[in-house]
């Protein structure tokens, strides 16, 4: 289970994500800039953009792995394809 909930609305928004499964749960802190939210996905939620973005970051990496505080903006450094593919995740 991915918990989306808005923590900031400004300029980058900010979230809290929480990633619960049947061993434990992490919880991240993430922003993604209003820019990047239009680039990657404008016509969904911010919420559901974060929501895929964590999806696809737990389809290559357990949860435990993911950065505790992040800015969206970073993850395609680590996963080049991550622009490319974020849009299967929301569909």
């Amino acid at each position: 289970m991915i918990e989306v909930t808005r923590t900031d609305a400004g300029d980058p928004l900010g979230f809290d994500v929480r990633v619960e499964d049947g061993h434990g749960a992490s919880s991240h802190a993430v922003t993604m800039s209003r820019a990047q939210h239009a680039r990657l996905a404008e016509r969904h939620p911010p919420e559901a953009v974060v929501e895929a973005v964590f999806r696809f970051l737990l389809d290559r990496e357990p949860k435990e792995s993911i950065l505790g505080r992040f800015d969206v903006s970073i993850v395609s450094r680590y996963f080049p394809e991550f622009e490319e593919k974020i849009g299967g995740y929301l569909d």
